[in-house]
């Protein structure tokens, strides 16, 4: 039984496959020691299973575009949630809790023209 969800985060955009097995975790292709080098990012994409007591229990195979590693990383914590709801509708309530299933929707704010960046002024000169 294999369960696919998606998440997203700024730009990147994340897709997981979930399916039981030992705890094996691959991104785009490789082992996720190696696709995230830091703690931080690799802690964010297993939490969900921490939280359900999972993290022996399935695999995961995730693909990973867009952003950079942190915004990769919460697009897949996000997606992982979202199949492990599919898998057990009964963890939705652990996760909810845990604030893991909610969208995080701040984007990049965009340049407006004739300024130097989205809320950067260039310097005002009286004379």
């Amino acid at each position: 039984m294999q369960i696919q969800a998606t998440g997203r985060r700024k730009t990147a955009t994340a897709t997981v496959i979930l399916k039981p097995g030992k705890g094996d975790v691959k991104i785009n292709g490789k082992d996720i020691e190696f696709y995230f080098p830091t703690f931080v990012h690799r802690w964010e994409v297993v939490k969900p299973l921490e939280v359900v007591e999972g993290t022996k229990k399935f695999d995961i195979i995730g693909k990973a575009t867009g952003g950079g590693l942190m915004g990769q990383a919460q697009a897949m914590k996000l997606a992982v949630a979202r199949a492990l709801i599919k898998y057990d509708s009964s963890y939705r309530s652990l996760l909810k809790k845990e604030g893991l299933l909610t969208r995080d929707p701040r984007m990049k704010e965009r340049k407006k023209t004739g300024q130097p960046g989205a809320r950067k002024r260039f310097q005002f000169s009286k004379r």
